[in-house]
């Protein structure tokens, strides 16, 4: 981890388009402003955590219910399978 000492309206740049500025002090609490392009996703720890927890559990649950999906859809649309003279046969 790299650590710099910064003053107020002192900066930082990454990887020169991402600038973190020190806009206010008060107390032990450090006010600071980033500006990043568009695209460069900006967050707080425990806001970037939660997303990744929300996005690992919406995973979880997709898996689960892929094979339900796919027995309904084929359950709607008919299946379709590949017989042994390899002509393909749909049974509704």
């Amino acid at each position: 981890m790299l650590i710099l000492s910064r003053k107020l309206n002192e900066s930082i740049i990454i990887d020169g388009r991402i600038i973190v500025k020190i806009v206010r002090v008060e107390g032990d609490i450090v006010k600071i402003g980033i500006e990043a392009p568009k695209e460069v996703p900006v967050h707080r720890q425990e806001v970037y955590t939660e997303i990744q927890k929300s996005n690992q559990e919406a995973l979880a649950s997709n898996r689960a219910a892929l094979p339900q999906l796919a027995r309904a859809l084929r359950a709607e649309a008919g299946t379709t399978t590949l017989s042994t003279d390899s002509s393909l046969t749909t049974t509704k």
